[in-house]
């Protein structure tokens, strides 16, 4: 099919994820993306693009890593799919035992076991990932002799997802405005990234904990790096006092590990930045390296033990893809990946280069504010006005003039690429990165 009427049938048809339509279908000339292998996309008309974000963060091994896509056609040619209430099947199985032998806190003799992350419910995506765990926490609670938990504290700036209980736990106004009249009631407390630092941030956290505990349900933080809000990157002692706080209040903390688990800050989660174990812990994106969608809810014992008994304190909640084979075989294949190939120390070598790089860009470019990276997440701002300002998208149009895909969040510009990006291909986005910003900053 050529490209002009690939670009017709999108245009007449489709409509795309976080888009001004009316823009697009006037103004854009969409990237038409044929193929993709390792770090790179290739479109319609036989450019090369370096992916710097991961494909929206999923692709931490790069684009059809081979070990993945064998994983994926030898699991398709004997089983596809299977549902998962009441019957189960090996991928499904053998993946949750290496979850939980990853999970922060695994091995630790000095974690209880009902604290331990021994249970896994599978969903099919982030957002699911993280509405099971809404449930869990409020189910919990309404059976377990605390019916008036039904609050949650999240951070200014969150994102968790797109479901309506995940947006409800959401804070970036932009996301969750138009649909207040449908979202549960949060407490929302000041990012720890803002001015103050995580100490004022976790003095609204205690004090709401103090005076309201009885009726929180739990605490749900992305930990150490809020995505969607830019990129905002803060102290790993706020996770460990706000775990602190939860079991002095005797309450849950959800850890949404969707974008930063599985290396991307450079530990395995980053929970285990702050030495922290959650009551539950929310999985995707890089769990099936970009193949498929799949997520996972990993719950303590505590948890898990609170839904035992009559059959109406069952969790009654499942989506017909949970635990897909498919998607199983390939997330057991992403974990071997990782310690084949020593991602993680991949990861340990490159990202000082990315610190360094965008600590420089920010001395030497003008217009440059608050350089900041951790693990394989780079990002500086250009300007201010936030999620809808049009600087970042300026970055956008000269970086792909340049060979890179580089999507922005307003004026955040930032990069998150595959955790096992070759060298000389770092070297080509970082380069590509800095030129861009320049081009755009001299205007």
């Amino acid at each position: 099919m050529e490209r002009a009427d690939i670009v017709t049938l999108d245009k007449r048809h489709v409509w795309h994820p976080y888009t001004a339509m009316e823009a697009y279908i006037a103004e854009t000339d969409p990237l038409v993306v044929v193929r993709s292998e390792g770090p790179y996309l290739y479109d319609a008309d036989g450019r090369r693009y370096l992916d710097a974000n991961g494909s929206w963060w999923v692709s931490t091994l790069g684009h059809r890593h081979p070990r993945l896509v064998k994983a994926l056609v030898d699991q398709a040619s004997t089983l596809a799919h299977s549902a998962l209430a009441g019957i189960t099947h090996e991928p499904a199985a053998r993946l949750a035992a290496e979850l939980v032998s990853v999970a922060p806190g695994a091995g630790r003799a000095d974690v209880p076991t009902e604290h331990r992350l021994n249970r896994v419910f599978y969903s099919d995506n982030g957002s699911t990932a993280v509405e099971v765990a809404i449930k869990m926490a409020a189910q919990y609670w309404a059976q377990n002799g605390r019916p008036q938990r039904t609050r949650f504290i999240t951070l200014s700036g969150a994102f968790h997802g797109e479901t309506v209980g995940a947006t409800s736990v959401g804070g970036v106004p932009e996301f969750r405005e138009v649909f207040g009249p449908l979202l549960f009631d949060v407490v929302h407390v000041p990012a720890p990234s803002e001015e103050g630092g995580w100490e004022r941030a976790f003095a609204e956290v205690q004090r709401t904990l103090r005076e309201h505990g009885d009726s929180v349900a739990g605490v749900i933080l992305e930990p150490v790096i809020q995505g969607a809000a830019g990129m905002q990157i803060y102290s790993p002692a706020f996770v460990r006092a706000v775990r602190e706080a939860t079991r002095a209040a005797d309450t849950f903390l959800i850890a949404d590990e969707v974008f930063t688990g599985l290396g991307r800050t450079g530990a395995r989660f980053a929970c285990d930045l702050a030495d922290v174990v959650p009551d539950l812990l929310c999985l995707a994106k890089a769990l099936s390296g970009g193949l498929l969608p799949f997520g996972t809810t990993l719950a303590s014992e505590r948890v898990f033990s609170g839904f035992l008994g009559a059959k109406s304190r069952a969790l009654y909640y499942g989506h017909s893809y949970c635990g897909n084979p498919l998607g199983a075989a390939v997330a057991r294949e992403v974990l071997a990946v990782y310690r084949d190939e020593d991602v993680p120390g991949q990861v340990a070598r490159k990202a000082p280069r990315v610190k360094a790089a965008f600590e420089r860009m920010a001395e030497t470019i003008p217009g440059l504010e608050r350089p900041r990276a951790l693990g394989m997440v780079g990002a500086v701002d250009l300007g201010s006005g936030g999620y809808f300002a049009n600087s970042g998208w300026r970055v956008y149009e000269a970086a792909r003039r340049r060979g890179l895909y580089l999507r922005p969040l307003g004026n955040t510009v930032y990069i998150t690429p595959a955790l096992n990006i070759p060298d000389e291909s770092l070297d080509e986005l970082l380069h590509g990165v800095e030129d861009s910003l320049r081009e755009v900053a001299g205007r």
